[in-house]
């Protein structure tokens, strides 16, 4: 059933002090230091556990339904819900008995539209158009989706099914692999449009030829062996049926020696850094998960003992630029790009994820993401980011699935890591990442590990969705704090998207509003470095960045070269002038006198003022940043000329006692 819980008014852009904007850098502890974690004391429960959560909401939960759980072993792998891919109105979430279809058109109340039992683990999904791909590696896999493990006709790979109708999907293909797909990824080509392609990451053991001819399981130097590769899956999207392997690709070849086992062949060391077995153990033979990023025609590869960066630019043969190894990494098994595609976040899954790897003595650099750079098509390590708070050896926990929240300038994961909950990881400095909110519940159990907590936490569409490995299904939202201002959620939440699937990152882009403006503003405003809250007698000459927060200035304001000037409902008695600025941002701010901005290298934003003397806005260049002149007041003219990109006013015009010319003739 589905548990509701009150929305929040919706935010106010334009109004307002410079509330939940932090005048310093983001530090780590979204609770205070002096209170201990409410993580650490959760009571446990299945469907009743404690909860705690902080910058986010908890909307509503969705249990399981019916036929998706064992009530004798709440904790069964058989059962568990898996990876979710997102459609129109629709999360699809992957289970290893089959999938569930809810709506999410409400994320207050969502609703299981359609159930389907198909067994065969692990069940991740992916959407594209009216096609819903799903991952079988289990032998109990049937052709038929049949529950007797015992007849019908094996399968193990990739399903298809039509969901033109989500009440009645329909399987339209099933193409055969050797060791199953524990995981795929989606793969487009800008220029392709008719076709859609499947990598298939198969990590369980290899099937016979009298179960599937051609598979053996030959060493590296034997013949064909079907180990060690990836299958690449044509799809023809007109005849989806049609479907078929059309590669299979070395991905882990030495290009010197040829040997197609040229990766990480045995752990870096007898043992795991902790002093145990190694587990899973880092040897590569196959990915774990690969994500593709067609704008940029990339896709970094999480795959087993090794990180892969991979050309994608011909998606029916992938080409590896370059591949990374860690003596920390028990399990390379996901990964993220930045959206920028600058920076990439790799998980270890140490332990496999049904263990308990968060506790007070796991070191941060063990079951944690590491964080990369792409420098010269290569990748260099940052840093590690392992959940800041201790679990219970009742839970499983380790770095899980995640996806980027697109905030406009700035890189924000949310992560699943299974019983640790969910975490919101800032990773904009990728030196220093730290935790800006997080949710989490209570052990399943308070005397043994029950398998259990969250596999995957994505954002969709204004909301972060989650699915429960032995709960259900999950919908939150964001909440502003000193982390994240409302301003932020609501741009990111101006991101809409078609379908989403966390293997087949979409490029996000922004379109101008007052949202990404004001989160801007918000986001400089964490770097104040002279911050005036009093009055002020005198001129200002602005060294720095310079917040005025609720200032009065009796004086003039000039803002030199390379300097930044941040004013939000402050009054300015005096002329404003800045030349060649870094950054210039009024909002709800008086000026007794002209405005002069020129030159302008970074943002700017006139928002909301009342400006008692002309306005000239000359000659800046803010490439990426759109120039905002609205609802203003302006006692004067207002001349706008050779600025890139040219001022808007995002439909709401100023009041201008004087002629609009130039650029800004039509912004009044």
């Amino acid at each position: 059933m589905a548990h509701r819980r009150p929305r929040r008014l919706s935010v106010r852009l334009l109004a307002g002090a410079a509330a939940a904007v932090a005048t310093t850098g983001l530090a780590a502890a979204p609770a205070a230091a002096d209170e201990p974690d409410p993580r650490t004391s959760l009571t446990p429960g299945w469907l009743d556990a404690g909860m705690a959560s902080s910058n986010m909401e908890l909307l509503a939960h969705l249990d399981k339904p019916e036929g998706f759980y064992s009530p004798t072993n709440i904790g069964s792998i058989s059962f568990a819900n898996s990876d979710i891919a997102f459609g129109g109105n629709y999360a699809y979430v992957g289970n290893f008995h089959g999938f569930n279809i809810i709506d999410i058109s409400d994320p207050t109340d969502p609703q299981v539209v359609t159930s389907v039992v198909c067994p065969g683990g692990q069940g991740d999904m992916s959407v594209y158009g009216n096609l819903l791909f799903m991952s079988v590696e289990e032998t109990r896999g049937r052709l038929d989706c049949g529950t007797n493990a015992a007849t019908g006709v094996r399968f193990q790979g990739v399903r298809i099914f039509d969901v033109s109708d989500v009440t009645n999907p329909v399987q339209v293909a099933a193409i055969q692999t050797c060791r199953g797909s524990h995981t795929h990824s989606l793969v487009t080509d800008p220029d392709d449009p008719d076709h859609v392609y499947v990598y298939v990451s198969g990590t369980t053991s290899v099937r016979p030829a009298s179960d599937l001819a051609g598979c053996n399981n030959n060493p590296a130097t034997g013949v064909n062996p079907s180990r060690w590769r990836i299958e690449v899956i044509k799809v023809p999207l007109a005849d989806p049926a049609a479907a078929a392997v059309v590669n299979e690709v070395r991905l882990f070849a030495d290009p010197e020696t040829g040997r197609i086992d040229g990766l990480q062949n045995q752990p870096p060391t007898p043992q795991h850094p902790s002093g145990t077995t190694w587990s899973p153990s880092p040897v590569t033979d196959a990915c774990h998960d690969i994500t593709s990023y067609p704008d940029l025609g990339l896709a970094v590869g999480a795959c087993e003992g090794n990180g892969l960066l991979i050309d994608i630019s011909d998606p029916a043969n992938p080409v590896r630029l370059d591949a990374v190894a860690d003596p920390n990494f028990a399990y390379w098994h996901s990964a993220t790009l930045s959206n920028d595609g600058t920076k990439v976040v790799f998980t270890d899954e140490w332990g496999g994820g049904t263990s308990a790897r968060c506790r007070p003595t796991d070191q941060p650099q063990w079951g944690a993401n590491a964080i990369y750079e792409i420098v010269d098509g290569k990748l260099e390590f940052r840093s590690y980011y392992k959940l800041p708070v201790p679990m219970t050896n009742q839970e499983n926990c380790v770095a899980h699935n995640g996806s980027l929240i697109p905030v406009p300038g700035r890189d924000i994961l949310v992560q699943a890591w299974y019983q640790g909950g969910i975490s919101l990881m800032d990773f904009t400095d990728p030196w220093n990442p730290v935790e800006i909110g997080y949710f989490d519940r209570g052990p399943i159990s308070a005397t043994s590990l029950v398998l259990g907590g969250f596999w995957s936490a994505y954002w969709y569409n204004g909301h972060i969705y989650g699915s429960e490995i032995a709960r259900g299904f999950d919908a939150f939202r964001l909440t502003p704090s000193e982390y994240l201002s409302e301003a932020e959620i609501a741009a990111a939440g101006e991101v809409q998207l078609a379908e989403f699937n966390a293997q087949h990152q979409p490029k996000f882009t922004w379109a101008p509003s007052f949202a990404v403006a004001r989160a801007r503003f918000d986001q400089l405003f964490r770097t104040c470095e002279t911050t005036i809250t009093g009055v002020r007698n005198g001129p200002l000459t602005v060294s720095g960045v310079t917040c005025l927060d609720g200032a009065t200035v009796r004086g003039p304001v000039s803002v030199p070269a390379g300097a930044s000037l941040l004013a939000i409902n402050s009054s300015i008695n005096g002329p404003v002038s800045a030349a060649s600025a870094k950054a210039v941002h009024l909002y709800d701010t008086q000026v007794n006198g002209p405005v002069s901005l020129s030159g302008t290298t970074g943002s700017a934003a006139l928002v909301g003022s009342t400006i008692k003397g002309p306005v000239s806005v000359t000659g800046n260049n803010t490439p990426g940043a759109e120039l905002v002149v609205a609802a203003n007041s302006i006692s004067g003219p207002l001349a706008c000329t050779g600025n890139s990109p040219a001022p808007i006013n995002l439909g709401v015009a100023n009041t201008v006692n004087g002629p609009a010319s130039g650029q800004c003739v039509n912004l009044k």
